[in-house]
């Protein structure tokens, strides 16, 4: 009788000690993934009501379109899309000039030429259109907007997945900022983009945090100041 007792208090405390374990891992695992998301929430309530679509967009002086990938030395149609949303918003006049920030990094991939490009041929003409070629990434792209092109005020041109996270990098860059979310068919491109939009937005905490100096520098750019000069030039009686 003695030993089945023994026994049976052994086998309680060996359950006690598995749920404590069990419990802890739990706590562990939620902790990681509310820190994991944290950034998230951040992003999304800092954008406020700044995100919204071409016909809520207030007029600025300059479109800031993000680069996103090319299909042989085509825009992909993600970029294709975002391209179209800043044709729009030129032909509502609610910008005057458009910067386009792509990867330029070898001689084989040029995104910027291919935005510029498209944009052209799309009716906006060539002097209203500057290219960034070293946005290699959403920081880089929204600190050289303002540091390198002398953007102060911009409407920001991307994914509804991505454009919290440039709204707020460009915000902390120095450009005030109003966001369009373009719009796509949830598909598995969508969610790929949604879900590398967590790890993303836990470098642009510590972006906005370390405000780190982009990959290339340089000198500034007269292209934007350009731009506005001839919209100002056209716009006179």
């Amino acid at each position: 009788m003695i030993d089945l007792t023994v026994r049976r208090v052994r086998r309680l405390g060996v359950r006690l000690r598995q749920r404590r374990t069990q419990r802890r891992l739990f706590q562990l695992v939620t902790a990681g993934c509310a820190l994991a998301l944290a950034p998230s929430a951040w992003l999304w309530i800092a954008a406020g009501d700044r995100v919204g679509t071409v016909a809520s967009a207030p007029s600025a002086p300059v479109a800031v379109v993000f680069g996103a990938g090319l299909f042989d030395g085509k825009p992909s149609p993600y970029l294709a899309h975002r391209l179209d949303a800043a044709v729009d918003l030129y032909r509502a006049q609610k910008v005057q000039a458009i910067l386009v920030t792509g990867d330029n990094g070898r001689d084989s991939y040029d995104e910027t030429d291919a935005m510029r490009g498209y944009l052209i041929e799309h009716g906006v003409p060539q002097i209203r259109v500057v290219g960034d070629y070293a946005g290699f990434d959403t920081w880089d792209s929204c600190t050289r907007a303002h540091r390198i092109f002398g953007v102060d005020r911009a409407v920001l041109v991307s994914q509804d997945f991505h454009v919290r996270r440039a709204l707020a990098l460009c915000e902390a860059a120095g450009i005030d900022s109003y966001a369009v979310g373009v719009p796509e068919w949830r598909d598995v491109t969508w969610l790929y983009g949604g879900v590398r939009e967590i790890p993303g937005a836990g470098k642009a905490a510590l972006n906005v945090l370390m405000r780190p100096d982009p990959v290339f520098l340089g000198p500034k750019e007269e292209g934007i100041p350009r731009a506005l000069a001839d919209a100002a030039a056209a716009a006179r009686p």
